[in-house]
């Protein structure tokens, strides 16, 4: 049975893989092989690189959101039974975040001319 299974996966997975690679190359279109489908000429390559500025503001966001997600609980820790370490802990994380922020505001990591 299980040999069965086995024959009949590798057989419908080599009959999907073959429709998938001879499938879109049967008739290819301008409009299809154009970057961009909203009605607009494409005005350049759609292949350019993206600039890495542009990832890191992405992260910093990402970083600063986690942050106020780690710290929103911080004024709930007044009620826990130690709450000098809960806040020394947020003290921590907001001091490490603007350490590193500050450090890429010096060398220039956030400056969009270059």
């Amino acid at each position: 049975m299980i040999i069965a299974f086995i024959i009949l996966a590798s057989t419908v997975s080599a009959i999907v893989l073959t429709i998938a690679f001879w499938l879109p190359t049967i008739t290819p279109d301008p409009e299809k092989l154009s970057p961009y489908e909203c009605g607009f000429d494409p005005l350049g390559s759609a292949r350019l690189p993206y600039s890495m500025r542009f990832f890191l503001v992405a992260i910093l966001f990402l970083l600063f959101d986690l942050e106020i997600a780690l710290l929103l609980p911080t004024p709930w820790a007044i009620q826990l039974p130690h709450p000098t370490s809960a806040i020394m802990w947020a003290s921590i994380i907001l001091i490490l975040l603007t350490a590193g922020f500050a450090y890429e505001w010096k060398q220039a990591g956030l400056e969009w001319a270059e």
